[in-house]
């Protein structure tokens, strides 16, 4: 069965704009800088306290140094050149250069262990390296013929320009060279299960995501986004994707310790973020709001939601000031986001348009319509992308978005007849959208032979304890269900805590079958974080490996 089809409007935008679509993501770029080159590209926070302005021009003149630097260093088509920074506008030029240059950027999460690195760049067969600091150079330094540093890419810059003088057109002809089907980037999976997989996306992927989001009309160039997700990971790429084709600006900052105080500054309208952001806010305006008439006040006004005019003026327009004022809507993606969350917002007037993808889908391949979200789907395709459900309910996956194949690997089982095998577990609701139940690997079968989707109740609990961080729902072959529970790090445990918890485990049993209710639930003492390795970058939990961690405290729920 496929599902309902993008609409037909936005179906016949994409296939206007693809008329005159650009060869490749590094022309995608270039074209951007010429038809706007006064206007602002990015934003960064200065040293010494507000945010520089710098135009497309500007941009496409650090771009084209840096693309004639490495290609005066003798860089090939589809030479894998890594990346292994936080998210900053150097991490953006850097990207553009590589592409322009004819080069595949290979990202890697600074997060990423000496072990995950060496995997990474020696599978890929990276010549070159940008990395943020010494420590980063200390794990890619043995695996790549040269290290550039971030902050010092002024010897790279300055042969760019002397080759420039000397034949201005070299990087123009570069990158005019590059074609669709080229590679543009090898972004390694975030490896719930096992080593991470080079995805590799080519060129005229990348440029698809653009227009197809382009064609959805939900953005518009005077709009100011917040950067600050992980250009590692496909999310975060295929952010510019978007901003290339519709021409608006970002504000760029990776530090997440500072989104509070720079929302303020920036006074974003769009921001893209993963749910942990989403439920933070969400515990945080709960926790402050508190009991009593203020807290009956705060109830009524979400209830009435913002367009009531007292409602809004008395409380709800406060809560969006906290996001700067401007606010359209935020984007919501890498992992699965509670639907009771995602209408709260909408209520207070922050509508979230949570979308789905894979790193094997450039990310975003079914998506929320901003006005008209359907909360607890991630909406409808992308025009251009085909879904369908398999007859065990597995998504099915069709489109220019899709993955060119496994670096080094056969994709056969994932890539059969052009349709991508996503591994997820969904359905078609009535209004067209999808729905997506769990992971198939993740689906839990109890020793009575009943099935049990822990994604949904994961979500649904962090929606409803405002103390908790990540919830691992665990019962494979079990006679019941249990829980590990990680409090949220700015918790301190206490009894009461504790009481909170167990009275939170209630409610989620109260709307759960009798089979899904957690019969027994522990607190843990750790954290399930990225440095643990029990966490990936995007925040997903790598639910294999923290079952093998916890495995005597698991089998302890059930003595």
């Amino acid at each position: 069965m496929t599902i309902c089809a993008a609409p037909a409007v936005e179906q016949a935008r994409l296939d206007d704009l693809r008329r005159d679509s650009p060869s490749s993501f590094g022309a995608m770029f270039l074209r951007r800088a010429a038809r706007t080159p006064d206007e602002v590209a990015y934003r960064r926070p200065g040293s010494e306290g507000g945010w520089i302005a710098q135009t497309w021009a500007e941009t496409a003149s650090a771009v084209r140094e840096i693309a004639a630097g490495l290609i005066t260093l003798g860089l090939r088509p589809e030479d894998r050149v890594a990346i292994a920074s936080g998210t900053s506008v150097e991490w953006i030029e850097v990207d553009f250069g590589v592409m322009c240059a004819g080069g595949a950027t290979t990202t890697v999460y600074p997060s990423s262990s000496a072990e995950e690195v060496a995997h990474i760049l020696t599978d890929s067969g990276s010549r070159f390296a940008f990395v943020a600091d010494a420590a980063q150079e200390a794990k890619v330094g043995p695996h790549v013929e040269r290290v550039f540093r971030m902050d010092g890419l002024g010897e790279l810059r300055a042969a760019g320009r002397e080759a420039l003088a000397a034949d201005p057109e070299l990087v123009r002809r570069t990158t005019d060279a590059v074609g669709p089907d080229d590679l543009a980037t090898l972004i390694y999976t975030s490896g719930t299960t096992g080593l991470p997989k080079g995805v590799r996306i080519t060129h005229g992927a990348w440029v698809y995501q653009g227009l197809a989001i382009q064609a959805m009309g939900f953005l518009r160039t005077d709009d100011v986004g917040y950067l600050w997700l992980p250009l590692s990971h496909a999310f975060g790429k295929a952010l510019l994707s978007c901003q290339l084709s519709v021409g608006f600006e970002f504000a760029v900052d990776g530090d997440v310790s500072r989104i509070v105080q720079r929302l303020a500054e920036v006074r974003p309208t769009i921001m893209p973020a993963v749910p942990r952001i989403f439920e933070k806010v969400y515990a945080g305006v709960g926790a402050s709001v508190g009991g009593g008439l203020k807290g009956r006040l705060f109830a009524w006004a979400v209830k009435a939601g913002h367009r009531n005019v007292l409602a809004d003026r008395l409380v709800l327009s406060k809560v969006r000031a906290r996001f700067g004022g401007r606010m359209r809507f935020f984007i919501s993606g890498a992992a699965a986001l509670s639907p009771d969350i995602a209408a709260w917002f909408g209520a207070v007037g922050l509508p979230i348009a949570e979308g789905y993808g894979m790193t094997e889908t450039c990310a975003t391949t079914v998506f929320n319509r901003p006005d008209a979200p359907d909360y607890g789907t991630v909406g409808r395709p992308l025009p251009g992308t085909d879904v369908r459900i398999a007859e065990d309910g597995e998504v099915l996956l069709r489109g220019p978005g899709i993955m060119s194949g496994y670096h080094g690997l056969d994709s056969g089982e994932t890539l059969v007849d052009g349709w991508l095998h996503t591994g997820d577990i969904g359905e078609i609701t009535e209004s067209g959208s999808l729905r997506i139940t769990d992971r198939k690997k993740d689906l839990i079968k109890t020793s009575n032979g009943k099935y049990v989707a822990p994604q949904a109740i994961e979500a649904r609990f962090k929606a409803i304890c405002p103390v908790a961080s990540q919830i691992l729902i665990h019962g494979d072959g079990r006679k019941y269900i249990t829980a590990l529970i990680d409090l949220d790090p700015e918790i301190t445990r206490t009894p009461e805590v504790e009481a909170e918890v167990a009275a939170c485990v209630e409610r989620l049993n109260a709307g759960l079958n009798p089979w899904e209710t957690v019969k027994r639930f522990l607190i843990l003492d750790e954290h399930l974080d990225v440095e643990s390795g029990l966490l990936t970058p995007s925040m997903k939990l790598r639910r294999r490996k923290a079952e093998e961690r916890y495995r005597s405290r698991l089998d302890g729920l059930y003595t």
